[in-house]
């Protein structure tokens, strides 16, 4: 969606691949393999970049926990501010290097398709991509694609692309294993516990059966 959009603004756009923070080594190679085989198909060029983890493990010092956002396993805003600096630490290192390499390129404009997922820290995302892109005197094209999320999300299950289901860093993968993990029992207690409430209804209804004329007696 991303790119339908940028080329419709009149851009042909040159997608720069970094991303140090995807682990384990071989997620992050899955994760290659699918994007390239997108750009080859939609006549995208790119530029990728390093692959060196411990570049984002020194970024992210200091903000290596673990904050899953499930009601019922962790509402505090004080946990939700730490996963949210450590996005921000990571979109920092990425947005250097991609506004670094697009000078380098003699390329004017960076833009991000990171706002396209509903799970990202979008306002985050944009104050980043600008502060990258204004101190090296280029532009930010940030974009708000929340909307397209459905859209892209059909789009590449109907190409048959490798969808991730965690952001990328051991972090987030542990997070979204929680998560998942409470939704599951969450969904369990509701069956539960509309099971229950079945076989109470049942039970109401063969005891009237098995006595109908019960509240005519006690009436008198």
């Amino acid at each position: 969606m991303p790119l339908r959009r940028l080329r419709e603004a009149g851009y042909e756009p040159v997608a720069w691949y970094g991303n140090p923070n995807i682990e384990p080594a071989e997620e992050y190679e899955r994760r290659r393999t699918g994007f390239r085989d997108f750009a080859e198909d939609t006549g995208l060029a790119v530029i990728e970049g390093s692959y060196d983890p411990e570049a984002f493990h020194a970024a992210i010092a200091g903000n290596e926990g673990i904050f899953p956002c499930v009601e019922g396993v962790s509402e505090s805003l004080e946990m939700r501010e730490q996963r949210q600096e450590r996005c921000r630490r990571c979109y920092r290192l990425r947005f250097t290097r991609l506004a670094q390499t697009a000078r380098e390129q003699g390329i004017r404009a960076i833009a991000t398709s990171l706002s396209v997922s509903p799970w990202q820290f979008t306002e985050v995302i944009a104050e980043e991509l600008e502060c990258a892109a204004t101190s090296l005197g280029l532009v930010s094209l940030f974009v708000d694609y929340r909307a397209d999320y459905p859209e892209a999300t059909r789009l590449s299950r109907e190409r048959g692309m490798y969808r991730q289901n965690y952001c990328g860093c051991a972090s987030s993968r542990r997070e979204a294993e929680l998560e998942r993990a409470a939704r599951r029992a969450a969904r369990r207690e509701e069956r539960h516990v509309e099971h229950g409430a079945t076989e109470t209804e049942g039970t109401v209804s063969r005891t009237s059966a098995l006595n109908p004329q019960g509240t005519r007696d006690a009436d008198g």
